[in-house]
């Protein structure tokens, strides 16, 4: 984290004591009871709680991006993109799958030890102000963590509190219905306590408008289709609930829309809240150049779905940045882009490059998240550049689609939004947008910042879009045709290896 930095000796507690049992709902241990001592304690165990969110921009590139119609991973050498990419059924012992499982649930698990250990010992903190602002901000990333879950598998154990090893053998998978109850209820608790900002060395933690921008699109996706499966989307109809949480965040006069599209994402660009970057609502915050630990505190998104090719070949680096083989931006999405449109420049490398072995490649990548003036000297997984998870322009087009599904609004107020993104992307203003139209320029806006698989998820069209997209740029029949089944992926083999028969392996898989 940039700000929230860990103590060394909390960051070893709390992660030996949560990677002990990762094949299974996580426990608890001894260790982390006897832990809490003092006020410092509690402001490393929340900071614990933020470092879970390491990996949560990878994931999104791996499982939303790579997944969706924006990219066409077919490989030489089957990696473990491809069955994800092709819609393989084969997926519950995959790697990608297994680690988001595990690593939300790691986080599930550092924010139940805080909130336990706040609700008796709390008094240790002092300030009855901090302990709630504590409480606050681990029932913020436990809904962070349960949202990305459900999304991604549908079904889950609900877990309020750390379990003992017996425990965490007879909890099973709760409704997708209740799942969301304990999210909506940390979200509406986060909101009436977190502060709308902070000062200093705590600017980066959540904040009211965190938490408010969150439970939006908690209850957007509640009003998606169910497409017939336990999936995210419970057809709720919510869109007038989340459209005032939206309107709150406009109005406070807090984020500003960045005229210049790619400086939202320049590395000199970088604080929220302050004079920096006011696009982020809420960032995942990285630092480089901490010496024996740029695998906690610095990126590795930036070259997640870049070629290693690139890196070794015209840039000369030998670190293995970037992936193993190229995994293509999708011929659709980069045929989309108008001639005018400045935003795919910013997101899309398309000018080829020949590899360090002589090849020639001339498919497309992705590259939003790429300076290369600034790759890291020590390791691959120490870039320095915070990952934007909620932004002033999503707040901005997620309440076009409220109003859009009949919340409180009118044509002109979406009109208006749709047109100040696509003034800033060097596009003529257009009128009378439609809910496709408006997914058709969210896919450009947001490409390559994982949100693709989300929005056909509520969008009520991912079968159609998709396997019209399959006919389009997979010729040859590499990808299997989507079903509704696959809008979800399968609980890790893991899991169900782990207490046999507790939980029911998703349908399709």
């Amino acid at each position: 984290m940039k700000k929230i930095i860990l103590s060394t000796i909390a960051a070893a507690v709390l992660l030996s004591a949560c990677n002990k049992e990762l094949n299974q709902v996580p426990i608890s241990t001894s260790t982390t009871a006897t832990f809490y001592k003092q006020p410092s304690d509690f402001l490393q165990g929340v900071s614990a709680a933020y470092s879970a969110l390491h990996n949560y921009p990878v994931r999104l590139a791996n499982l939303s991006e790579i997944r969706s119609d924006n990219i066409y991973g077919v490989s030489v050498t089957v990696r473990d993109w491809d069955p994800i990419n092709d819609f393989s059924p084969s997926l519950p012992a995959n790697a990608y799958v297994e680690e988001a499982w595990q690593a939300d649930f790691n986080g599930i698990f550092k924010c139940n030890a805080v909130l336990d250990q706040l609700k008796t010992n709390g008094s240790i903190v002092g300030s009855t102000a901090l302990a709630n602002r504590l409480q606050a901000e681990a029932q913020f990333l436990r809904a962070f963590y349960y949202f990305d879950l459900v999304r991604y598998f549908g079904k889950l154990p609900v877990v309020d509190h750390v379990l003992t090893a017996a425990e965490s053998n007879s909890v099973g998978q709760s409704s997708v219905a209740d799942v969301y109850k304990l999210i909506i209820a940390d979200l509406q608790y986060a909101i009436s306590i977190l502060p709308t900002a902070y000062t200093g060395t705590d600017v980066g933690r959540a904040t009211k408008y965190s938490a408010e921008g969150l439970l939006a699109e908690v209850y957007m996706a509640r009003s998606g289709p169910t497409y017939g499966i336990e999936g995210p989307g419970l057809n709720s109809n919510e869109w007038n609930t989340a459209l005032p949480l939206l309107n709150d965040i406009i109005n406070s006069g807090q984020f500003t829309f960045n005229t210049n599209y790619a400086n939202i994402f320049s590395y000199s660009n970088q604080s929220p809240q302050a004079s920096g970057n006011r696009e982020a609502v809420f960032d995942v915050m990285y630092t480089s150049g901490i010496s024996g630990s740029s695998d906690l505190y610095g990126a590795s998104y930036p070259w997640t779905l870049a070629p290693n090719g690139y890196f070794s070949g015209p840039l000369k680096d030998n670190k293995s940045n970037g992936s193993l083989e190229i995994i293509p931006v999708s011929n659709n999405l980069v045929s989309s882009y108008a001639a005018a449109d400045v935003r795919k420049a910013v997101t899309v490398f398309t000018a080829g490059y020949t590899g360090s072995n002589g090849s020639v490649e001339n498919r497309p990548f992705f590259k939003k998240w790429l300076d290369v003036t600034k790759i890291p000297t020590a390791s691959r997984f120490d870039w320095g550049i915070n990952f934007i998870a909620i932004r002033y322009t999503d707040i901005l087009m997620l309440k076009a689609e409220c109003i859009l599904h009949g919340a409180t609004g009118t044509q002109a107020d979406v009109d208006g939004i749709v047109n100040q993104v696509r003034n800033r992307a060097g596009l003529t203003p257009t009128a009378n947008v439609t809910l496709d139209q408006l997914f058709d320029e969210r896919r450009r806006e947001f490409a390559d910042e994982g949100s693709r698989w989300f929005d056909l998820q509520r969008s009520g069209n991912l079968l159609t879009i998709m396997n019209a997209w399959r006919a389009i740029d997979d010729p040859n029949g590499a990808i299997k045709p989507v079903v509704a089944n696959y809008i979800i992926y399968p609980v890790p083999q893991s899991q169900l290896n782990a207490a046999p028969g507790l939980y029911t392996q998703n349908p399709g898989y």
